[in-house]
């Protein structure tokens, strides 16, 4: 089958995917957007439309201070693109979020916080009612910055920590010092009451200290870690090919997660870009005997597997949209259409919302609907946003019954 769609440039992906598993205000029982004056009801399934995103992440700059292996964009600099959203421009794009009904927005990077303007744009949104998330290396956060990003209404911030140590994370973020600056600028956070998630990136470095990496996040007094399954982008295409996991080491690690979260614990941990993790909860479940449906403990962690294009959407530091941050696939750009309008109307985001398109193993798997597979990691391995996800080991019945 052709490529679905061609090659564009990639981009830069956030760091956190659902900075708040339980939903944005769960004491009000409401979402902060759904008060704006005249916003949509969050979630609601509109007249002839598609619903409200969940989560909408938005590169607000290139620029970072570190050089990551992994990084998602094509170039590292310490400097902003010259293309980037102005602050105009950045108002009018929290304006639109805020009018769509979204729930939360995830001021990501690049580094927000070498965005000149961020702490306007955090109150903007504030303002609008728009629960508000940084995503953030930590490095930058002494105890003034995390004073005024508490100050602007900032309930979580994720840290990025790619390794239980100095020498398995500076080695990935390629910055001496950048370990203890993290960890320095969590319990920066922590004075000033805001919520960390910790975000790690999993690879050959550090794939077989899992145990260790959740009890950092414990020692630090993190309330989430959202382990992340690497995805081939970015600068992430030159890692060399044994820094890659393969389908029977994430299953293991889903695996992990799974009796992890099971066991109860002071943290939260969540599969990230791992849709098939739903999967793996559903068969251990069915083979303890408990009920896989929502609602009885740890289905928070997911309300389905991959949420492009469905529950979220990335926004990049030039207004192009894009499905997720791992997936360089474009929808439009805000300079040209206004942000509802390319969610509602855009060809690629629509192609998600109806899995019976997908084809290879996934269009056969019976968790087909709970599932979908990683459309980013399909499209790095194969140019086509449809294929069968690369780093799953699960065989579906339709396919073993053609064998």
């Amino acid at each position: 089958m052709a490529k679905y769609w061609q090659v564009s440039p990639v981009v830069r992906a956030c760091t956190a995917e659902d900075m708040y598993p339980d939903g944005p205000d769960t004491r009000g029982g409401h979402s902060p957007a759904a008060t704006h004056p005249g916003a949509r009801p969050v979630g609601a399934a509109f007249l002839g439309r598609v619903k409200a995103p969940r989560l909408v992440f938005w590169e607000t700059t290139q620029a970072c201070n570190l050089a990551c292996v992994h990084c998602r964009r094509l170039s590292e600099s310490d400097r902003a693109a010259p293309d980037q959203l102005a602050t105009d421009e950045a108002f009018r794009l929290i304006d639109q979020i805020a009018q769509a009904g979204c729930s939360i927005l995830v001021f990501s990077g690049g580094e927000p916080l070498m965005r000149a303007d961020l702490f306007d744009l955090l109150r903007d949104a504030r303002d609008r009612r728009l629960a508000a998330a940084v995503a953030s290396n930590g490095t930058l956060i002494n105890d003034a910055v995390a004073r005024e990003l508490a100050a602007c209404g900032v309930r979580r911030v994720s840290v990025s920590l790619d390794g239980p140590d100095a020498a398995s994370h500076d080695s990935f973020r390629r910055i001496d010092g950048a370990f203890d600056a993290a960890q320095s600028g969590i319990q920066n956070l922590k004075h000033a009451g805001i919520s960390v998630q910790i975000n790690t990136t999993l690879a050959a470095h550090n794939h077989t200290r899992l145990d260790q990496m959740y009890d950092l996040a414990t020692r630090l007094g993190a309330e989430a870690l959202h382990l992340f399954m690497l995805v081939p982008v970015g600068c992430g295409l030159e890692l060399a090919e044994n820094m890659m996991l393969g389908p029977q080491r994430y299953e293991e690690i889903l695996n992990w997660i799974y009796e992890k979260d099971a066991a109860g614990g002071p943290l939260r941990i969540k599969a990230t870009c791992a849709p098939h993790y739903v999967r793996v909860w559903i068969q251990r479940r069915k083979a303890a005997g408990l009920s896989p449906q929502r609602g009885d403990g740890q289905m928070y962690r997911m309300s389905r597997g991959c949420l492009a294009g469905t529950e979220i959407v990335f926004v990049s530091h030039r207004g192009d949209v894009f499905p997720c941050g791992y997936l360089p696939v474009p929808a439009g750009n805000l300079r040209d259409k206004s942000f509802l309008e390319i969610w509602e109307r855009a060809e690629v985001l629509n192609a998600f919302r109806e899995p019976v398109r997908l084809h290879g193993k996934c269009g056969a798997c019976e968790y087909l609907h709970v599932c979908l597979g990683c459309r980013a990691r399909a499209y790095a391995a194969t140019g086509d946003v449809l294929a069968e996800e690369p780093c799953c080991g699960h065989q579906p019945r339709m396919e073993q019954q053609k064998c």
